[in-house]
């Protein structure tokens, strides 16, 4: 992704294409780390009944003999109401660990189970779907695995009418995808990518985000970039169905934005994006531009004060989209950001500044983005510069060793286009803060310092002087002896003394 262009440089100390390797390698790295970051979890949808929140109601431990009492009353119950209770009791003992064992190991009680669950009975149908979500939920790979006789049934069902259990269904479909590989070589036959793209096209926002839940969990498997994602077959895999449109269409901003349903699908185009598979394709549908449009959007709630539970959806977005300017088709396409440049930096320090003040963990993820906006956009650097940001980008430095190490590359990808771009960084403050790096132990931190002066000084030639004029040999030499540094501190110190 870095900038290639041939500049005609003078061969003293280090040469900027050296720089650039390094710069490269160094990216690649944090990039792999990125995308192996993953979310795995299980969820569990409770809808107690209002007087158990009252303090009335405590789940008891079941026995066999208990178990199969309950399982015999849903069967043959003489009233329905008499059939539902049984039932209720049954999943809310299905809440300890201790009666989910019992109840894997009783011979024929999963599939008395699944036999309810296909009842024509509304409220019976939906108290089995909780006590399957309840094994799904389990921390044991043996009672989870134990559903698999389920899994057909609860994939009919996200096709039907009823938003809860459809919502139920999906919660304990994202359980059980997350269990093991033998549950997911299970439902890719089964159909489970045709049946989430029809569903995905649900008016209820609860189910959509349930479904968000599953896929994510699906697109987190090992094998999902092989077995799942491809594009290769239409309507089997991922990116050969309709997801990734309606995806995209549940990410664009406006008045229907809903947070939680945009948080499940931002990840799922996360994982979809790291897998590498083809995202030629999801540029093609747009996805820059959307998530372009709602870098702006999430920028504008900040200036708004609407920023509650804003970093839930800021992460994937800036990731997606950091990811996303790292392929080669952005080029080739000519898809930089069908948007203004200074609209698209003005947003991020935006965002920036809330994540100094409110969600410090996120500046990394922010300045991964601004460092791919940088790399091969002059114009984007252009923005950086004619909106006055240099400095409140300096003013990031001493956060920690990371954030230095971004901004610092930040600042080089401004620096590597050019003796014009190199005035605008000088004079200024930049010389005082690259001198207090110089101070740092952090080898990584110093070596990114290194490489920004040795960059001024190749393209403007009165940052030489001035960095001798402020003690910068004597900050150079305690970094003489260290093994790491000493080939780029001895490259520097020539430059600076033969100009």
């Amino acid at each position: 992704m870095w900038n290639r262009r041939q500049g005609r440089l003078r061969p003293v100390g280090c040469g900027v294409e050296e720089l650039r390797c390094r710069r490269r390698e160094r990216e690649a790295a944090l990039r792999k780390a990125r995308r192996e970051q993953q979310l795995v979890s299980k969820r569990l949808l409770r809808d107690d009944a209002p007087e158990e929140t009252e303090g009335e109601y405590v789940a008891l431990i079941l026995g066999e003999a208990e178990i199969q009492q309950f399982l015999r009353l849903a069967q043959r119950g003489p009233e329905e109401k008499e059939r539902e209770r049984a039932l209720v009791s049954l999943h809310r003992g299905l809440q300890h660990p201790e009666t989910q064992q019992t109840f894997i190991r009783l011979e024929g009680s999963m599939r008395t189970l699944v036999g309810l669950l296909t009842s024509n009975q509304a409220l019976l149908q939906l108290e089995a779907a909780r006590c399957l979500h309840e094994l799904s939920h389990s921390e044991q790979s043996a009672v989870a695995e134990a559903c698999l006789p389920a899994t057909s049934y609860l994939l009919t069902y996200i096709s039907g009418h009823s938003s809860d259990l459809i919502e139920l269904c999906l919660y304990t479909l994202g359980n059980l995808i997350v269990e093991s590989e033998a549950v997911r070589r299970q439902l890719l036959p089964q159909g489970i990518i045709p049946a989430l793209a029809a569903c995905i096209q649900s008016p209820h926002l609860t189910v959509l985000e349930a479904l968000g839940y599953a896929l994510s969990q699906l697109l987190q498997a090992k094998e999902a970039p092989e077995k799942i994602i491809p594009s290769s077959s239409p309507g089997s895999f991922v990116l050969g169905s309709t997801l990734p449109q309606h995806m995209l269409r549940l990410l664009q901003p406006g008045p229907k934005l809903n947070p939680g349903v945009a948080v499940e699908f931002a990840w799922c185009l996360h994982y979809i994006i790291c897998s590498q598979v083809n995202n030629a394709l999801l540029i093609t549908h747009g996805a820059l531009s959307t998530l372009g449009l709602l870098l702006l959007d999430l920028a504008g709630a900040v200036q708004r004060s609407e920023d509650v539970g804003l970093e839930l959806l800021v992460c994937p977005v800036i990731r997606c989209l950091s990811n996303l300017l790292t392929e080669e088709e952005v080029e080739t396409l000519g898809e930089q950001m069908q948007l203004r440049d200074e609209r698209v930096v003005a947003a991020l320090f935006i965002l920036l500044q809330f994540f100094l003040q409110k969600q410090p963990s996120l500046l990394p993820e922010g300045l991964w983005l601004l460092n791919n906006l940088t790399a091969n956009s002059p114009s984007f650097c252009t923005s950086l510069l004619s909106l006055d940001l240099i400095e409140p980008l300096l003013q990031l430095l001493p956060v920690s060793n990371v954030v230095s190490m971004l901004v610092l590359t930040v600042l080089c990808n401004i620096a590597e286009k050019g003796p014009a771009y190199c005035q605008h960084l000088w004079p200024g403050p930049l010389l005082v803060s690259l001198l207090e790096m110089l101070a740092f132990s952090d080898a990584e931190v110093v070596g990114q310092s290194l490489e920004l002066l040795q960059l001024l000084f190749l393209y403007q030639p009165e940052a030489v002087q001035a960095f001798l004029q402020q003690s910068g040999l004597q900050a150079l030499e305690r970094h003489e002896e260290e093994a790491q540094l000493q080939d780029r501190v001895h490259a520097l110190q020539q430059t600076a003394l033969h100009r």
